[in-house]
């Protein structure tokens, strides 16, 4: 069986979900980059550096942060969609438009899907959908 492809209403649809997992995991990445930021401090290297399990041995309170940031990364999976980062809030999600594969692209904050970029692509080519599509909603 192949990759579900996503209607824009079926993707539309999963919108408040995702606002709301995207909320809690965007609040937990503030509570891990402030670990993040201790560890760095205290051994005097940059954050980036900073690896999980470094983190886990030496601020074992974070253990629950990862955890919380893991599963809530699972549940946006679940959905179907792709998380795609955390920095800018952005889940893709496959489908057809205009008889091309390519993923809508949804960004934290926005209240509807409106942009699709191609496989390759990413963020950078996003694209807004076309009207006509916007307007009949199946994709595939």
């Amino acid at each position: 069986m192949g990759e579900k492809l996503f209607t824009l209403q079926e993707a539309n649809a999963l919108v408040p979900r995702l606002e709301l997992l995207m909320e809690r995991l965007q609040r937990e990445g503030m509570r891990l980059r402030e670990h993040v930021e201790a560890v760095a401090r205290a051994t005097g290297r940059p954050p980036e550096s900073v690896g999980a399990a470094e983190l886990a041995r030496m601020r074992p309170e974070a253990r629950p942060v990862l955890e919380a940031m893991q599963r809530l990364v699972g549940d946006l999976e679940a959905c179907g969609g792709q998380f795609k980062g955390l920095e800018l809030g952005l889940v893709d999600f496959p489908a057809n438009v205009d008889g091309e594969r390519v993923l809508l692209c949804w960004q934290y904050g926005e209240k509807e899907i409106a942009y699709y970029h191609a496989s390759d692509a990413g963020f950078a080519g996003r694209k807004p959908l076309p009207s006509v599509v916007r307007r009949e909603t199946p994709l595939q």
